[in-house]
């Protein structure tokens, strides 16, 4: 199981990540706009619920480095750390300014929407690579099983998504006219996420 302090670190930094401008959560701004409520919630949906393919494979393939050679899992927290610092770098350096472009679909299906947010968010190879060095740094080898507590991660990583893309699918129109109006809130957005990546990877790094 997830302990309290753990729990709490893991979301925390789960939420300013899924906030932070990005493909997906863009992609369901557009959508919630150019389509209705609905159709913004039912693509939101299907993009958070593609992270359980991601959390599959993040678990089954970090269960199976513990199982060849514990010390490969220090290695790829290691390594997990560098991506995690590179990525807070990038977006350190990011010039903000998110925008908002057109929802690319037409009036499919609810049920068409939500399968294409999934499919969207599965095959993406830089999300898989993302939680590969991102759910480990959140394991604690020490309170029992590794892959359960990936498993959690993923799973709490996936509801927090799906409640946030969700909001932001339903308000919409509103937080799209928001960010038109304020273009520096992108920019504040990736210094937070970037500073928590950095955090993360720095303490990896150093950590013995």
């Amino acid at each position: 199981m997830l302990a309290p302090d753990q729990f709490l670190a893991f979301l925390l930094a789960a939420v300013v990540v899924t906030v932070s401008p990005g493909p997906d959560n863009l992609m369901v701004l557009a959508m919630g706009m150019a389509r209705g409520r609905s159709r913004g919630i039912a693509f939101g949906l299907g993009c958070a619920l593609g992270c359980l393919s991601h959390t599959a494979l993040a678990v089954i393939g970090v269960s199976a480095l513990i199982a060849a050679s514990p010390p490969a899992f220090t290695a790829l927290r290691v390594v997990g750390g560098l991506y995690l610092l590179w990525l807070g770098i990038q977006a350190l350096r990011s010039t903000g300014g998110a925008q908002v472009g057109r929802a690319e679909f037409t009036d499919q299906p609810l049920s068409a929407l939500f399968l294409k947010g999934v499919l969207a968010n599965a095959v993406n190879p830089k999300v898989a690579l993302f939680f590969i060095a991102f759910l480990p740094q959140f394991v604690v080898p020490a309170q029992g099983s590794v892959g359960l507590q990936m498993a959690l991660l993923g799973l709490v990583f996936t509801l927090q998504s799906a409640l946030l893309f969700g909001l932001l699918g339903y308000f919409a129109g509103a937080i799209g006219q928001w960010l038109q109006r304020k273009p520096r809130v992108g920019l504040w957005l990736d210094r937070i996420a970037g500073s928590i990546f950095v955090a993360l990877g720095l303490r990896l790094i150093v950590t013995r």
